[in-house]
């Protein structure tokens, strides 16, 4: 008997998740080699040739380009990230990395976030290869390093230094998008057409050093205390992008509740735990997250450093920084640390009308709404060879199951069922798109 994607797909899961690719961000953690090599394995081993491509020592990302039948049509590539960021063993029910299966669910690192959706790409790659099914045009298969960290030794580095591997390709899927959750009682899937701005900016006091006992008017922590405060309570106002009033329309179609701008929490409240990532994009956001100054108690620095994680609709990064600017005030320097762009494309056309028969095949009857994410993806840096990206990795997940928790959480997990039901929605798309 033929094996398909739902009979290796969980194995495949789990053994992502037993390698540990801890992003620690400085470079220092174990990087993704390990992982590179064994999903490698697993492509040659059907007889689909790979590239993997080492950025650093030890930071690895892998490439293979299965051929389609119409020349004339462009590649997609599909494509996952293989880091994971860290997780403090002490504080998960089970052991991070084992990839145990309990209670029908997947647990460990990794579990959303994201080797379920690799698990999912190279069960129906695998399963495309050994039966000689074809699909109609290139698929490029991307497994990156470092995208927990902005991608500068993955999907960026490859952007930058091998854009040949992407040739002819103009549309691609990823992460965060195609999972369900059930809004006015009806089961409906997120399909992510939108992602918001990376500004991470660092904020930089200056003021005048001295002995801790000495009045000193001019100090740098009690300044850039001052500009943290500004930034961090700062409200920010409602404003909807294209791809969430047509996201929350749906909504109100669902449920018949109308948005209120004066008190969003009113809709929201029909989200359930989707309106932890739905909230966060009906406005810019600015969090203070680090603060770094001085080296001994009796000693007043002079200089003290605040970093500040931004995120921003999108075309409006330069408002927003200028916005922090005003509110970091005098004497406080504001730089980026990193940055990216935000992303808006249609929810429309033949991809997305395949996406959701892909749907719609296992899932009759089932709504599709298009939504922003507040986090970012690697379709960001695939956006500079002019590759229109969508988060797009299927999961039909039940309502007790708090899954926007899960990504960088503790216990993260991902039921056994959704990855088989994911890598049969893939089967299909792969197939015909």
């Amino acid at each position: 008997m033929a094996i398909t994607p739902e009979d290796e797909v969980v194995r495949i899961c789990q053994e992502l998740i037993q390698i540990d690719t801890s992003n620690f961000g400085d470079n220092a953690g174990p990087g993704e080699r390990a992982a590179a090599e064994y999903t490698a394995g697993l492509i040659e081993e059907v007889g689909l040739a790979t590239e993997i491509f080492e950025a650093a020592p030890g930071r690895a990302s892998v490439i293979a380009r299965m051929e389609g039948t119409d020349s004339s049509l462009p590649a997609l590539v599909v494509h996952g990230h293989l880091d994971v960021v860290p997780a403090q063993k002490g504080d998960w029910s089970v052991d991070p990395f084992s990839g145990e299966e309990r209670d029908g669910l997947i647990w460990g690192r990794g579990a959303v976030d994201m080797k379920d959706m690799d698990a999912m790409i190279l069960s129906v790659l695998r399963h495309l290869q050994r039966t000689g099914a074809r699909p109609r045009r290139d698929l490029i298969f991307g497994f990156f390093a470092d995208e927990e960290a902005g991608g500068k030794y993955g999907a960026s580095w490859l952007v930058d230094n091998k854009p040949g591997v992407f040739d002819g390709a103009t549309e691609a899927i990823s992460e965060v998008g195609g999972f369900s959750a059930t809004i006015g009682g009806q089961r409906t899937y997120l399909l992510q057409t939108a992602e918001k701005g990376i500004s991470w900016l660092r904020l930089l006091a200056h003021g005048r050093a001295g002995h801790g006992s000495q009045i000193n008017t001019d100090n740098a922590v009690t300044r850039l205390a001052r500009a943290v405060t500004r930034i961090g309570e700062y409200t920010w106002p409602i404003e909807l992008t294209p791809t969430t009033r047509q996201f929350l329309d749906g909504v109100t179609e669902l449920t018949g509740v109308e948005f209120d701008p004066d008190n969003p929490e009113q809709l929201l409240a029909e989200l359930g735990t989707v309106a932890r990532f739905v909230g966060a994009t009906l406005q810019n956001t600015a969090n203070p997250t680090m603060l770094k100054s001085g080296y001994k108690h009796n000693v007043i620095p002079g200089t003290a450093e605040a970093l500040i994680d931004v995120r921003t609709l999108p075309g409006q990064q330069e408002k927003v920084l200028e916005i922090v600017r005003d509110l970091a005030g005098a004497g406080v320097e504001v730089s980026y640390a990193h940055q990216d762009v935000s992303l808006e494309v249609p929810f429309s056309g033949n991809l997305v009308d395949s996406m959701i028969d892909a749907l719609h095949g296992e899932d009759p009857g089932a709504k599709v709404l298009p939504y922003t994410l507040s986090g970012g993806t690697d379709n960001k840096s695939l956006s500079r060879l002019g590759i229109t990206g969508y988060g797009f990795a299927p999961l039909q997940l039940p309502d007790e199951l708090d899954f926007t928790g899960m990504f960088h959480g503790v216990d993260e997990r991902v039921p056994a069922d959704s990855l088989r039901f994911g890598s049969r929605v893939l089967t299909r798309l792969l197939s015909t798109y």
